[in-house]
């Protein structure tokens, strides 16, 4: 199958009337006050509404209970989160992790089948931190469990005493000349924020690498062949409206998903 053509035109597609974009959120399992929740970031909700136009609506990390998969029918696109947690390394044939590592076998149930069809069905899919490890997983890659403690790497880790806060920018990332991200920068350096432990050792044989930091820590990677499907290792849900670039990340998202809901709308309409 050939790549496809990057379409980085940002204005939104025609939508059927009524119908509004639905993204799906998978959700992290938290224990709070010996109570168990599943939640997120509202950072993550309000960059889906404030820059996409489109309906966030969360998935509940209940991926060994029930198919997930049967959710991508009401789905219209897939926004895969960052998290305290790594993803378990037994999915991807790991070393065992450090005793103080956090996991959440629940989301890891959840998110991983829920990538891989979306994939399949050609769904929309972006992901940040946590998400882009998790889609390098599904699609056969490995991670560095601590990233930060490779010899001559940087610490990616959040850096509480920045005068900027945890979220300022952090270092900066090469993007590939030829690849999505840079076509929609303008530029081939950007400036990204870095909170993260865990990252990508060997990318998924069907990634294309798009950013790199200058320790060559895989920072962005995407699908070519997909209607859109890309990670990026920072956090462009923060302050979205504020950096070009992440704006045009969500809207570009924004738009494969109207792309995605009229194409499921029309396939609704002929077989009624």
């Amino acid at each position: 199958m050939p790549p496809r053509a990057a379409n980085t035109s940002l204005e939104p597609s025609p939508m059927p009337a009524g119908h509004l974009p639905i993204i799906g959120i998978p959700s992290c399992m938290r224990t709070v006050n010996e109570r168990v929740f599943h939640g997120v970031n509202e950072r993550y909700l309000n960059a889906v509404i404030d820059a996409t136009g489109c309906l966030p609506i969360l998935i509940p990390a209940i991926g060994s209970k029930v198919d997930v998969c049967v959710m991508l029918d009401r789905l219209d696109g897939l926004l895969l989160t960052g998290s305290p947690s790594n993803v378990h390394p037994s999915r991807y044939g790991g070393e065992p992790s450090h005793p103080e590592t956090l996991h959440d076998p629940e989301r890891d149930s959840t998110t991983l089948p829920l990538i891989r069809e979306a994939v399949r069905r050609d769904l929309p899919i972006l992901s940040i931190c946590r998400g882009i490890q998790e889609l390098n997983v599904a699609l056969g890659g490995t991670l560095h469990q601590r990233v930060h403690e490779l010899p001559g790497r940087l610490n990616h880790r959040s850096r509480k005493d920045s005068p900027d806060g945890p979220y300022g920018p952090a270092h900066s990332v090469t993007l590939n000349p030829g690849g999505l991200l840079a076509s929609l920068a303008g530029t081939t350096e950007v400036m990204v924020n870095s909170l993260h432990s865990q990252g990508i050792d060997r990318p998924g044989p069907a990634l294309r690498v798009e950013a790199v930091a200058p320790d060559g820590q895989i920072e962005a990677v995407s699908l070519p062949e997909a209607r859109f499907v890309v990670g990026v290792q920072w956090h462009p849900e923060y302050k979205v409206l504020e950096n070009p670039l992440s704006k045009a990340l969500f809207r570009m998202f924004a738009q494969a998903c109207r792309h995605a809901a009229c194409a499921g709308a029309t396939v609704a309409t002929r077989a009624a």
